[in-house]
């Protein structure tokens, strides 16, 4: 007989983990203890040295379904005698990298109880186990014991206890477990809370009659109306202010989406994940909902119910979707708390389905797109987060807290080998969201248990929020700050994603700040881990009055076109086809040529979201945009119904000593398809096809120059599916190996992680 030690890491706490040790252990006549140990599980056993590895087989294979198991260190002891097998208390004398499990979807076994006329949670909106239910949202602290979570607050029933001291039952140590009796409650509130028998039949009544609803949930709110009626969407568009932001959905089931849009194999498996993510999917022929639910988009993001309350709310409907929006402005956090909620959302929502539970973590729903068959993460938070990526392949004594860039902000923490992404945090240029931020990372490294920091990194833009923050704690760890190139950031989560060293990635996007203090987002970096080399962009082009032309993108046509058509034409142009598209209409066509005559308040930029931009208006697609991605997205749509029989030539040259596609040629060429007659439709889809083939080129010389066989798609142009599919093509046509984002975003949601890498990388160099 031996005594053994184990140390289990991974998503092992909150999942069932020690009751299924304690049935493994039992029925194989082992004895010893199980506990929750800091961020680990401790198993100490007794027995054989075989029935021992039998034990560690066993419990590979047949784990808890939302556990996951990173990694068993097993120290063999001197044998002690050992009376039976139990289930200790847990302890908090460890710190190890394990965490707990993301927030998943209500579990068949629950549902069937709700929906079970004979069972005690008949009908019950909190209804969980080991196997569902929140977590991430839920909890204060590790160990993950229902005395840190926010349901300490809620002392269970007899009935429940007893499920819960049973490690025969599902429900042992579920720490979300409750029921009608003990549980927290939901309730409808108007101006009060409204004195009704089943308040979740009523919502659904109202929503179905046209009202608007503030639904609180797991994770945050959410703003609900049904997705049929015309009027209902423009009723919840003019109160939020949002006229073109296309909403995200809720729908019963499978069947129902597929009444209105098409879904692949791969799409109905994610959309029935445990993670439940919004899927964006294309409309079908038979397409019926409001078309102002996304207007002017081929697509839309839907999802499938992840709680029992969104159940019940669809077993009273008849609606065959809601919509289900999060109920902040853009950027902003979502809203939790009970009194916020119906403070912030005055004269938004008519009435608000609210419940007592305390959100401990705010978290967005999750947002994937596929590109052919393979999955992209537009965002990456509930159903995902905290979960860790593998950074083993780094310093595992490094500590590191990365911060992103501004806008769509996610922040990292890089322990032990393991990268912690945030959920996703928005735009720190508010108030609200920076500080959001900072209690969001003290949170984060609070679970960690990360105590000390040995790199703080960031974006490369000196003005940044998050830049700012970067300095103060660095002073306040007494550590390296590192800037880190937004496009070098973006490369290095690629490579991290799909384990790779040394890459020629594409960087396309909307923006980032260049090591040359321009504005870049056409790139072709060599990235060689902690360094790289850009070898090739988009060729730069002028920005009238900055900022201002990404919402005005004809101010980017006119700039592009100054140096290649008559002045004279050139202003007849833009005054009598596109007036409509500057703010102060014919009179700003004048002062726009001043500007770029003079030189007055212009920036360079390589941008390919300009780019797109400014084809989307010359088609007079989209000349305002409203919502990030806007003109772009909305190309995309129309592009997509373009038949493939129009080209525009791809032009390269010279320009600094580097190689750059011609973009005033696209330009100048999608105007004269404009004035042949050709159809918009065909004249999107080649327009976008020549930049999608103008950066291929680019990278392929690129790749043949230095004889890197590995060429990768990286930035948010890549949620763009026939921009990424017509890259991929001709790069794989050439011979060279293709990679995108497969478990990251391709958009600055993980931007951060790569910040995290590449500070890592360079950490040698700093001290």
């Amino acid at each position: 007989m031996v005594n053994a030690r184990l140390l289990v890491q991974g998503i092992v706490q909150g999942v069932g983990f020690r009751p299924t040790v304690y049935r493994l252990a039992m029925g194989m006549g082992l004895k010893g203890y199980v506990r929750n140990l800091g961020n680990i599980v401790e198993i100490v056993l007794q027995g054989n040295r075989k029935d021992i590895k039998g034990f560690v087989k066993n419990l590979k294979t047949k784990k808890p379904p939302i556990s996951k198991i990173n990694s068993i260190e097993i120290e063999w002891l001197p044998s002690e005698d050992l009376k039976d097998f139990k289930i200790l208390e847990s302890s908090s004398d460890f710190s190890g990298s394990s965490v707990i499990p993301p927030d998943v979807a209500l579990c068949d076994n629950c549902l069937n109880e709700v929906c079970d006329q004979d069972d005690r949670r008949y009908k019950y909106p909190f209804t969980a186990c080991t196997d569902c239910g929140p977590r991430f949202t839920v909890i204060n602290s590790v160990p993950y014991d229902r005395e840190r979570t926010s349901m300490d607050e809620f002392p269970l029933c007899p009935d429940c206890l007893s499920e819960y001291k049973n490690p025969f039952d599902r429900r042992y140590h579920a720490e979300a477990t409750c029921c009608p009796v003990c549980g927290p409650s939901v309730f409808l509130y108007q101006d009060e809370v409204l004195d009704i028998e089943d308040p979740i039949r009523e919502a659904a009544e109202l929503i179905d009659e046209g009202n608007i609803l503030a639904v609180k949930g797991i994770g945050g709110t959410h703003l609900v109306s049904r997705t049929t009626a015309d009027d209902s969407v423009f009723k919840l568009r003019k109160r939020l202010g949002r006229f073109n932001q296309p909403f995200a959905c809720m729908s019963p089931n499978v069947e129902t989406i597929k009444s209105f849009a098409t879904v692949s194999d791969r799409e109905e498996e994610i959309l029935l994940s445990r993670s439940r993510p919004i899927v964006v999917l294309n409309k079908n022929k038979d397409y019926f909902l409001s078309t102002h639910v996304s207007p002017q988009l081929h697509n839309l993001g839907i999802m499938l119910p992840y709680s029992a309350l969104h159940h019940m709310l669809f077993e009273y409907s008849k609606e065959p979707a809601y919509i289900m929006t999060s109920a902040n402005m853009p950027g902003e956090p979502m809203l939790i708390n009970n009194q916020e909620i119906i403070d912030k959302l005055e004269g938004v929502a008519d009435y608000y389905l609210l419940h007592d539970r305390n959100i401990v973590n705010r978290c967005d729903d999750s947002v994937v797109r596929f590109r052919g068959d393979d999955m992209a993460f537009i965002r990456r938070s509930r159903g995902y987060v905290p979960e860790p990526y593998d950074f083993s392949m780094f310093e595992e004594n490094l500590n590191v807290l990365a911060l992103g860039p501004e806008i769509d902000v996610t922040f990292s923490i890089l322990k032990e080998g393991k990268c912690y992404l945030s959920q996703h945090i928005g735009d720190t240029t508010k108030y609200e969201t920076f500080k959001y931020l900072k209690k969001a990372i003290k949170y984060l490294m609070g679970i960690t248990k990360t105590s000390s920091v040995d790199v703080v990194a960031c974006d490369l833009h000196p003005q940044f929020f998050t830049t700012k923050l970067a300095e103060e704690l660095g002073a306040k760890f007494n550590c390296h700050v590192l800037g880190v190139q937004h496009h070098h950031a973006h490369a290095a989560s690629l490579a991290v994603d799909n384990h790779a060293d040394e890459i020629i990635c594409i960087a396309a996007d909307g923006v980032g700040y260049g090591d040359d203090g321009t504005a870049w987002g056409g790139e072709i970096l060599h990235y060689q881990g902690a360094e790289y080399k850009r070898t090739a962009s988009l060729m730069p082009q002028k920005m009238v009055g900055g900022d201002i032309t990404t919402k005005y993108p004809i101010r980017m046509v006119m700039s592009m076109l100054y140096d290649h058509y008559p002045l004279e034409e050139l202003l007849d142009l833009m005054k009598n086809d596109y007036s409509s598209y500057f703010k102060h209409g014919q009179e700003e066509v004048d002062l726009v040529a001043q500007q770029i005559q003079k030189g007055f308040n212009l920036t360079e930029t390589t941008s390919t979201g300009r780019l797109l931009d400014a084809i989307s208006t010359m088609l007079h697609i989209c000349g305002l945009r409203t919502y990030e991605g806007e003109c772009a997205m909305k190309l995309e749509s129309v592009a997509y119904e373009g038949e493939d029989n129009l080209e525009i030539p791809v032009k390269i040259k010279k320009f600094d000593g580097r190689d750059v596609l011609n973009t005033s040629s696209i330009i100048l060429s999608v105007l004269d398809k404009i004035e042949a007659g050709e159809d918009v439709r065909d004249i999107a889809r080649a327009g976008q096809k020549v930049v999608s083939l103008g950066l291929a080129d680019l990278a392929v010389k690129t790749a043949d120059r230095t004889g890197v066989e590995i060429i990768g798609g990286s930035g948010g142009v890549f949620y763009n599916e026939a921009i990424s599919m017509d890259i991929k093509k001709r790069v794989e046509s050439t011979g060279y190996r293709f990679i995108q984002h497969k478990n990251s975003c391709a958009g600055d949601g993980s931007v951060s992680m790569g910040q995290a890498a590449v500070a890592a990388l360079k950490y040698g160099d700093l001290i």
